[in-house]
Parts: structure tokens; C-alpha cells; sequence
């Protein structure tokens, strides 16, 4: 793998994970727009690692609200990291449950150009609808479980390429009410279980084909993973503090529309 090849996929995943706009959509289009081959297993466990430490660095005080929640919830005091713990873990189960049987026994979900046009396209015209009609009257910590379960269930449909967790789960926050940063936050707190599962299934796939080696290749993808995601991040949430979902989803369909019109009129 080429040095430019390798540095776009790293930075490609590091600043699509966290942001509306399908990062699985993205990285599948890589090498289909670029004719690379495929990255293989040790960079993609790379890029989630980077990932997956830039969003535990941003969130750290409601990670530590969490652990601390835990351990009291553990001798029966039960406080609002707790309850913030119990909603992650509640809102995880589905797409693990959903992604285990797609695998298991499906053999996964088709990953074709096609699909993630119109997952893009689609599912980001929902977002702006959404976003547009929402209100925006509710904070993470006026969250009941049925919410949360419900945001959870609406995360599968991010097993579909291009639809994006991010964006879906965002979209389900907000027809809920809650505000875009808390919308936003949510589904990253949601992203670091997803990421652990995804890292640990890529990981397991990798030890059993023998390959355990911590490249340099791998060093630089998550080293170039771990600060694109950290800026996005910090861009993202700068700019829902004062506006509106509105650039993303402006941006998925020009994306979508215009790779329905490359796929279709060739």
C-alpha cells in the first residue's frame, strides 16, 4: 500500500466517524474511486483504535461520570452516570445483536457503490427534515430508557453502508427533541461500544489469520486516525453550538446524487 493511499484512508475514517456523512460509506468508496486495493485487517483495526481514543479524550468527563456512576450504581447508589451507563449499554444491544446475526448468518451487508449512494442520499435528506422539524427543548439528562432503547434500534439501520451511525442516531435523537450537542454527544458516547465491538470482531478475524504484527503502516493510520477524529470532533461540536445539521446533510446529497448519476449514466 502506498504512503498516499494509506495516509487518505486513515484520515478518510478519522474524520467521517463521528460526523453525520457514513464513514463505512466513505471507505468503501475509496478504493472504488482510486482503483487501490483494499486495506486490509491490521489498518483497519488501526483506524478504530485512533478513533476510538479521540472520542474517549473528548468525552473523558462523561466517561468519568460513568465509571464513577458505575461503581457507586454497583453498591446500590445509583446516580445520573449510572443511569447515563445503563442507557449506552441498553441502547448498544441492538445493532450488536442485529450485526452478530447479519453476520452469522448472512454473510453481512452488501457493500456496492450502488447502495451507499442511496443510503447516503436518502438518509440524509431525512436528517435535514428532521433536524428542520425538531424541537429542541432536551438535554442527555432528561433521557428515559425507552428513548434510548429507541435511539438504539434506530443505530441498526447504520449496518446499511452509507447510512451512517452517526447520522441515524442523531436523526433519531433529534425527533425526539433533544438538542443538536446533546444529540451529538449521545451518539458518540453510543460510538465507543460500537467501536470496541467492530475493533474486537476485525481483531479476532486478524488473530486467526496468524497476523498479529504491529506494523508502521498500522502506527500511522491510527496515529493519523486518532487527530483527524479529534479535530472533527471539535469542529462538529463547535459548529452545532450555533447552528445547524443543515452543511451535512447539503453535503450527503450532493454526494449521493451525484454518485447515483456516475453509477447510472456511467
Amino acid at each position: 500500500m502506498s504512503i498516499e493511499h494509506l495516509i487518505l484512508i486513515a484520515v478518510v475514517q478519522g474524520i467521517t466517524e463521528f460526523l453525520p456523512i457514513s464513514s463505512s460509506g466513505h471507505l468503501i468508496l475509496v478504493p472504488t474511486l482510486t482503483g487501490e486495493a483494499d486495506q486490509g485487517l491490521v489498518i483497519d483495526v488501526a483506524v478504530h483504535v485512533g478513533t476510538l481514543l479521540a472520542v474517549c479524550l473528548y468525552l473523558w468527563r462523561d466517561l468519568a461520570q460513568m465509571t464513577v456512576g458505575t461503581l457507586r450504581g454497583l453498591r446500590g447508589r445509583r446516580d445520573p452516570g449510572f443511569r447515563l451507563a445503563l442507557q449506552i449499554v441498553l441502547a448498544t444491544i441492538p445493532v450488536v445483536g442485529a450485526g452478530y446475526l447479519l453476520s452469522r448468518y448472512f454473510g453481512g451487508m452488501p457493500r456496492s457503490p450502488e447502495i451507499v449512494a442511496w443510503a447516503t442520499l436518502g438518509f440524509g435528506i431525512l436528517l435535514g427534515v428532521v433536524d428542520r422539524m425538531g424541537m429542541t427543548i432536551r438535554r442527555i439528562e432528561h433521557m428515559r430508557y425507552g428513548e434510548a432503547l429507541l435511539i438504539g434500534l434506530a443505530q441498526v439501520l447504520a449496518l446499511i453502508p452509507g447510512t451512517s451511525r452517526s447520522g441515524i442516531t442523531m436523526t433519531a435523537a433529534r425527533a425526539l427533541g433533544y438538542e443538536r450537542q446533546e444529540a451529538a454527544r449521545f451518539s458518540m458516547l453510543m460510538g465507543i461500544p460500537t467501536i470496541i465491538a467492530a475493533g474486537v470482531l476485525i481483531g479476532l478475524d486478524l488473530y486467526e489469520l496468524g497476523d498479529v504484527q504491529l506494523t508502521d503502516d498500522a502506527l500511522i493510520a491510527g496515529g493519523l486516525a486518532f487527530v483527524a477524529a479529534l479535530v472533527s470532533i471539535v469542529l462538529m461540536m463547535g459548529w452545532l453550538r450555533r447552528a445547524s445539521f443543515m452543511p451535512f446533510v447539503i453535503y450527503r446529497i450532493l454526494l449521493g446524487g451525484g454518485l447515483l448519476i456516475w453509477l447510472y449514466t456511467g
